[in-house]
């Protein structure tokens, strides 16, 4: 069975990785960002979710970090990337970018003639 975290990464750790990449986050709000990003393309459950942050941290590509002082309700954990999760999202993105330059080399994309 293939490692879902080399590259290439599965869609949905991918997006896990894009959203930390802006700044720390906990799983709601992982969730959250993933699909307004991806309108909805790219839809997580809570389990699919914590079981890949699991993963990531095993690998030290996230880790936890302290949470902002809830307002209410259960404490949050949040997470942060780390040098190597950005890396292997930084790869993952360019392999990606190279798989669109051959589609639109093959005419399947508009772009390059």
């Amino acid at each position: 069975m293939p490692d879902p975290l080399a590259p290439p990464l599965s869609p949905q750790a991918f997006q896990i990785l894009l959203s930390l990449v802006d700044g720390n986050r906990h799983g709601y709000a992982i969730l959250r960002d993933i699909e307004e990003r991806t309108d909805g393309e790219v839809r997580l459950t809570a389990s699919t979710l914590y079981a890949a942050i699991k993963r990531m941290l095993d690998a030290a590509l996230i880790e936890e970090v302290d949470a902002p002082e809830a307002t209410g309700g259960a404490p949050r954990r949040c997470y942060r990337i780390r040098k190597a999760g950005r890396d292997l999202a930084r790869a993952e993105a360019e392999r990606l970018a190279r798989a669109v330059n051959m589609a639109r080399d093959k005419r399947l994309l508009p772009g390059k003639a």
